[in-house]
């Protein structure tokens, strides 16, 4: 993103109360403990290092896709 990197836009969809509940996945480069830590403290809801390989990335972003459409219980709308 040019304007702010992504902990930036993290820190404020869960400071907004109206967005608070939206699931959030890190999808970055980085594998250092810090920048995992950090996300996780500003309540990303996973955070997952990008494969080297185009196959491999498709792969994580269907298993991804699959998980949070298929497999998990979301908050209701409403709560």
């Amino acid at each position: 993103m040019p304007k702010k990197d992504g902990r930036e836009a993290l820190a404020e969809i869960k400071a907004d109360p109206k967005l608070l509940s939206i699931p959030v996945v890190v999808l970055t480069t980085s594998k250092v403990e810090e920048d995992i830590l950090r996300s996780y403290r500003l309540h990303a809801n996973s955070y997952i290092t990008k494969p080297v390989t185009f196959d491999a990335l498709v792969d994580v972003v269907t298993g991804l896709g699959k998980y949070w459409m298929e497999i998990v219980e979301l908050l209701p709308e409403k709560a």
